[in-house]
């Protein structure tokens, strides 16, 4: 079973807490960062399958981290679920989506709905590993049989002269 990390960013720890509870299930590793700047420093060092990022955060704001993932090629395709208690003013919901936001869900948060999203974007996490390690493996293939190729062309070649 692949290990999927998660991350939960939020500055109230009692919300990191209840995201925990909720989520926390076998062959997931759930990192914590309680600041946009300590998210940023995980997502560096980790492997993240999925970001659970609050939007209202002193400093930098979950947008702005939104912001700066997309801009670098290593957390450009994480997937990112806002998760908010400010206004459900379409104006947020909107920017939160231009940030580079997958999905958005309001507090209080219901964790059946939760845990649904959170699985079907580790689905598609687990199905996009799947083909990388498969497209890995018929690329290897491919090398040993243009190598093989060559040496027995090399081995044919020597003085014939025909192809």
């Amino acid at each position: 079973m692949i290990e999927q990390k998660l991350l939960l960013v939020d500055d109230q720890p009692a919300n990191l807490v209840s995201l925990e509870a909720i989520l926390e299930e076998e062959g997931r590793v759930l990192l914590k960062a309680e600041s946009g700047q300590a998210a940023l420093r995980i997502m560096l060092r980790e492997d993240i399958s999925l970001v659970l990022l609050d939007v209202q955060m002193p400093g930098m704001d979950g947008f702005e981290v939104a912001e700066l993932m997309r801009q670098r090629k290593d957390t450009q395709t994480i997937p990112i679920i806002f998760v908010t208690a400010i206004s459900k003013e379409k104006k947020y919901v909107f920017k939160g989506y231009q940030a580079g936001a997958v999905d958005y869900l309001f507090k209080p948060l219901d964790p059946l709905i939760l845990k649904s999203k959170v699985n079907f974007f580790l689905e598609l996490d687990r199905q996009r590993r799947n083909l990388l390690a498969k497209l890995k493996e018929a690329q290897a293939h491919r090398a040993a049989y243009e190598a093989e190729k060559a040496r027995m062309q090399r081995e044919r070649g020597g003085g014939s002269g025909t192809a």
